[in-house]
């Protein structure tokens, strides 16, 4: 197993599911847009499942016979259903806002990087609050490719005057794993988001974590014994 860092610059983080537990009012989204189009609502539990992969993934629970283009032109109509509801339910998971007060506390920067298109995540991160705490927040428009590409990382990395050999990258997603090893980060894979049906201790994380408060511990411990 590769060793916990020991001198960690910077923590970047996946947003929704990570960070955020912004399920209910992505669903929210589309019971609505399902609601306009007298469609009927799938269950919650498999579309929470799949909210880390977008508007597509979440689309496609409600409309899973349609072809790709169909379903495209339903995505502006849900985004726009969905920025009006966006934060009435998202909140920080449980540990989540100590975690960062952890971070910060020690000196050591954080940041976003997330596959949401930038007019979402922008406004979204401003009602949570943190608008003015992230060191660099980088969404999924924000450079032609985006995760499981480390293009994205390393540019949040780039912004915040990180070294990725000195940080961690935090999510749920198989592709978090995959942006975060390839920019050269040591990476976590975190039990308590959405997985996308998967198992984290498949995705070759350096480490997998249960619970936010596990990774506070892991930082309090590097500060005692500094």
């Amino acid at each position: 197993m590769k060793p916990f860092p020991q001198a960690i610059q910077g923590v970047l983080f996946d947003l929704d599911g990570t960070l955020l537990d912004s399920a209910v009012d992505l669903y929210g989204a589309l019971k609505l847009q399902c609601e306009e189009m007298g469609v009927a609502v799938p269950p919650f539990e498999p579309v929470r499942e799949v909210v880390s992969r977008g508007s597509r993934a979440i689309l496609r629970c409600a409309f899973p016979d349609i072809d790709e283009a169909q379903l495209l032109q339903l995505v502006p109509r849900y985004l726009a259903l969905y920025e009006a509801v966006m934060a009435e339910h998202t909140r920080p998971f449980e540990g989540v806002d100590e975690l960062l007060e952890t971070i910060e506390a020690q000196g050591i920067l954080w940041g976003i990087v997330t596959n949401k298109p930038a007019f979402l995540t922008d406004e979204l991160v401003q009602r949570i609050g943190w608008g003015h705490r992230a060191a660099a927040v980088i969404s999924g428009d924000t450079l032609p490719v985006k995760k499981p590409d480390p293009a994205p990382v390393l540019l949040a990395c780039e912004l915040a005057g990180l070294d990725p050999a000195r940080c961690l990258f935090v999510g749920d997603d198989r592709r978090d794993i995959l942006a975060g090893g390839a920019a050269g980060m040591y990476t976590i894979a975190v039990h308590w988001g959405y997985l996308d049906g998967g198992d984290p201790h498949q995705w070759n994380a350096d480490l997998v974590l249960n619970q936010p408060s596990d990774l506070t511990a892991r930082l309090r411990q590097l500060q005692v014994t500094a």
